[in-house]
């Protein structure tokens, strides 16, 4: 025999003899604790996934079968890194177990040779700094993610604090009280001068609205809405060009003479002659009233607001409303609005129409311009009583009853367009958005979503999301339904351009998106 080949053959005996020793001492004596760190064994992942095929020969497949020297486990794990890629479960699976035992058993002769100086590299390798996050496993999420990745994921939406900005928003009882003190000496005065015996406006009487007295008002009470609502008996309405909103007011025959005859242009009330004298009253009365130095502000074309500026004691801005008050049925255009009936109930909706209704002298656009004699339709007294008795509960946020969030949402919404008017001041874009969008808005997602369940406080982030998804949508398709006139679109082109809406839209999307750093910046 050649002495080279008999060398040879020596060589390989006492290999094979010593993976046997080596095998058998894993299947007897205690599993050995792996001595690289959870990134460095999973960078030995690739490594044994190589191994496995290599060492992998015919006659030790068919050894292992029989129970031998290779360990199941071992053999069903270099299975598993044979067939899949790389990936977050071959990290896994390295915390658990030592590299060395992530490769089947070699083969005998020079295969073995060559696997041991793979591992002998892998080892190497794997005291080299990997900067690998440990993975967290997100049942039924598919594959597995970083934990910092999740954590991003997790903490995006709650960058932000609501109930911190709610605070911030909430109204000190002693601001209410000072500031309601000056708007009552102010709306008495004048109301008293109105219901005098001369006055073309003897009738009037008050009717507070807005959203200071519906509970909504944010940041400082420094704005008011009044009323001076008049009762006009036996009116006849005629709707504007098929709007649903706006229409010309006449009156019916009335025996006993009509009051308010010396408005009447071609038997129809003009909107513009009442409130020209109605702010020209007011404007003489104001002079009068002591203690209080309170100018007129310019009149806002196709306004149907008189807003006074109270300087001192405190700066204090309010609007008086002259408002048609009728008793009447209400207008065929109201029919499918108000739908309140899975919310509220049946009988809450019947019970509100049966109660007045208001026409505010409010021009509708004609073209450029405006139809000066045109009055508008106003459900303020509505509105006032469903955020009022806004649960599905009656007992909804009672003392004993369950709170919900649903005012919260209003206020918030309210707070975001009006923290972006101050930030976009200086365009022109959102000027024709008020927060009366937001409200009805606010109404139609609680007929979405009538359940007080859905409005738990816990909820309030995502409750607030669902508000400012809905108005997104609203701005997209340019589409906002009157509350009360279903066939009346605020977000009709001819109300507001759609450049304007879509500058809104973006703006809106970017505070989502960031965690509402507006809410921090004013």
């Amino acid at each position: 025999m050649d002495p080279r080949r008999g060398n040879a053959t020596r060589r390989a005996s006492k290999a094979r003899a010593a993976t046997h020793k080596v095998l058998a001492q894993g299947e007897k004596g205690p599993r050995a604790e792996p001595s690289e760190p959870p990134a460095a064994l999973g960078a030995a992942g690739p490594k044994a996934q190589k191994c496995g095929p290599v060492g992998a020969s015919g006659p030790r497949r068919k050894k292992s079968a029989t129970g031998s020297t290779e360990r199941p486990q071992a053999r069903a794990r270099s299975v598993r890194a044979k067939k899949a890629p790389l990936g977050a479960e071959d990290v896994v699976e390295g915390l658990a177990v030592p590299a060395e035992e992530l490769a089947s058993p070699a083969a005998p002769g020079p295969h073995l040779l060559r696997t041991g100086s793979r591992r002998e590299r892998d080892a190497r390798a794997a005291q080299e700094p990997r900067d690998l996050p440990e993975p967290t496993e997100v049942s039924g999420l598919g594959p597995l993610l970083p934990e910092w990745s999740l954590r991003q994921k997790r903490e995006a939406p709650g960058a932000w604090k609501p109930r911190a900005v709610l605070e911030k928003l909430r109204l000190r009882r002693e601001e209410i009280s000072v500031a309601a003190e000056i708007v009552n000496r102010v709306v008495d005065h004048l109301l008293r001068r109105l219901q005098s015996c001369e006055s073309d406006f003897k009738g009037v009487s008050l009717l507070r609205t807005g959203s200071y007295y519906e509970h909504v008002k944010i940041s400082a009470p420094n704005e008011f809405d009044i009323m001076f609502k008049l009762e006009v008996p036996r009116i006849q309405l005629e709707e504007y060009c098929n709007s649903g909103a706006f229409y010309f007011v006449k009156f019916k025959r009335n025996p006993k003479g009509n009051p308010l005859s010396q408005f009447l242009e071609d038997e129809i009330l003009s909107a513009s002659k009442m409130l020209f004298k109605f702010r020209k009253m007011i404007k003489e009365e104001i002079k009068n009233i002591q203690d209080t130095d309170v100018i007129m502000q310019r009149k806002k074309r196709g306004s149907p607001a008189v807003t006074l500026l109270i300087r001192k004691p405190k700066e204090i801005s309010v609007d008086i409303i002259l408002a048609l008050e009728s008793k009447s049925s209400w207008p065929a255009s109201t029919q499918e609005g108000l739908p309140i009936s899975q919310w509220l109930g049946t009988k809450v909706k019947t019970d509100l129409r049966r109660q007045p209704f208001y026409l505010v002298p409010k021009h509708a656009k004609e073209g450029n311009g405006f139809q000066e004699e045109t009055w508008r339709l106003s459900f303020s007294n509505i509105e006032k009583d469903l955020l009022k008795s806004h649960g599905h509960s009656k007992t909804c946020c009672e003392t004993d009853g369950v709170k919900c969030c649903r005012k919260d949402c209003l206020k918030l919404m309210k707070y975001l367009l009006e923290q972006l008017k101050i930030k976009f001041g200086h365009r022109k874009e959102l000027d024709k958005f008020c927060s009366y969008h937001v409200k009805t808005a606010f109404f139609h997602v609680c007929t979405q979503d009538p359940q007080d369940s859905q409005w738990h406080t816990r909820d309030l982030e995502l409750c607030f999301d669902n508000c400012v998804t809905y108005f997104l949508e609203c701005l997209k398709i340019e589409q906002l339904k009157h509350y009360f006139i279903p066939g009346f679109n605020l977000f009709s082109r001819d109300q507001i351009d759609k450049i304007s809406k879509e500058f809104l839209s973006q703006q809106i999307e970017y505070e989502r998106n960031n965690g509402f750093p507006v809410f921090r910046e004013f």
